[in-house]
């Protein structure tokens, strides 16, 4: 897709009410996240539905640690804010980031063959991984850019829209 054709897209989606434009991002409407769910969602009987359903159990635990990840990002010990000057206390955390990655590749790619949409989630996780790996700690939990999170999130959100589940009522300690 040409960036002009991109931009048609997105007057199109805007034009049917889809999304909206605020400042220079498009963001979905209500109708357009009515539309996507029932896009997105898989019957309880369509042969992708187990497989969802596998990874989603797979990925719980997954997430419990990847929110300790993000908490040892933001705060070190004694809830102190992290300033990231501490660059073997940040390199550990990555560490423990890449340890969880190779894990939840395992996963994601097996959903993906399932549910091909899901493949586009491991290059961004890993594009995310190596800006981290570059040196620009932003890319661990920024809400701005395709951080790790943000598009773990992203991910998160996706899967439950494709079985017909909803965050708030995922038990928070699998």
């Amino acid at each position: 897709m040409t960036e002009e054709s991109g931009h048609e897209h997105a007057d199109l989606l805007v034009a049917i009410g889809l999304v909206v434009r605020k400042r220079s991002f498009l963001a979905i409407t209500p109708e357009g996240r009515a539309r996507h769910a029932a896009w997105a969602r898989l019957s309880d009987d369509a042969p992708e539905y187990d497989a969802a359903r596998r990874a989603y159990e797979a990925f719980l635990p997954l997430n419990v640690d990847l929110i300790r990840l993000c908490s040892d990002w933001q705060l070190r010990p004694g809830n102190v804010p992290n300033d990231h000057t501490d660059l073997q206390y940040d390199w550990d955390v990555i560490d423990r980031l890449r340890a969880l990655d190779e894990r939840a590749g395992a996963v994601v790619r097996r959903l993906a063959k399932s549910v091909p949409r899901f493949g586009t989630y491991r290059p961004r996780l890993r594009e995310a991984l190596r800006r981290l790996d570059d040196g620009e700690p932003e890319w661990f939990t920024s809400p701005r850019i395709d951080s790790y999170h943000t598009v773990w999130m992203q991910m998160h959100e996706d899967v439950l829209t494709t079985l017909g589940l909803r965050r708030e009522d995922e038990d928070p300690t699998p």
